[in-house]
């Protein structure tokens, strides 16, 4: 048997891929890689929900900022309160909360009452008008949103509720059935109240 004239080549070994860590946080469910997509997901949606916000409050026509609409979003849900409360709640500064209430109250929006309990406390309360504002503009966000609701399909809404319930419980935020207005309305932080006189 005859020799081949030139001895054959060995395969060249091939260099092994990269070993995986499938044990490490950003390749499994729940990792770093999980989290930094839903997170993504949660900002993109809020700055979605920070535009509709926006355009109910210009829907009503009424010359009142974001923040100063949450001021009397807060009066809306909770009542009468003392300026301390309200900005604690805004998690502003009592002069910047002092500032907002001022012009909310030129506006007709809001009064400065004294405590009938203690005469030193001053209380603030909503006016009709402010409470027709708050109505209207909760009405036009409701429908903004249910709009946008109406597009997905039935499994997506289902979806939705269940990762958003999660999600508002994960933060310790909790709401009663039919609560539409909350004093933090959706997609609003506290970043504009603090960087705003109002």
């Amino acid at each position: 048997m005859a020799e081949d004239p030139q001895p054959r080549r060995q395969p060249r070994p091939q260099p092994e891929p990269p070993a995986r860590d499938s044990g490490g946080p950003a390749d499994v469910p729940g990792g770093r890689a999980d989290v930094d997509a839903v997170t993504h997901a949660v900002l993109t949606a809020s700055r979605l929900l920070v535009k509709v916000s926006a355009r109910s409050l210009a829907a009503v026509a009424e010359p009142v900022t974001l923040p100063q609409y949450r001021l009397l979003a807060v009066l809306a849900a909770h009542g009468d309160a003392k300026l301390v409360d309200i900005a604690e709640r805004l998690g502003v500064n009592p002069s910047t909360a002092m500032r907002m209430l001022d012009r909310l109250i030129v506006a007709g929006l809001a009064t400065r009452q004294s405590n009938p309990c203690n005469r030193r406390e001053t209380m603030l309360r909503l006016t009709p008008e402010g409470r027709t504002l708050v109505d209207r503009v909760t009405a036009v966000r409701h429908r903004e949103i249910s709009a946008i609701v109406e597009r997905l399909t039935p499994e997506q809404r289902t979806a939705l509720v269940g990762g958003l319930a999660a999600f508002t419980a994960a933060g310790g935020e909790t709401a009663g059935p039919g609560e539409d207005t909350e004093p933090y309305p959706l997609g609003w932080s506290d970043t504009p109240a603090r960087h705003s006189g109002g």
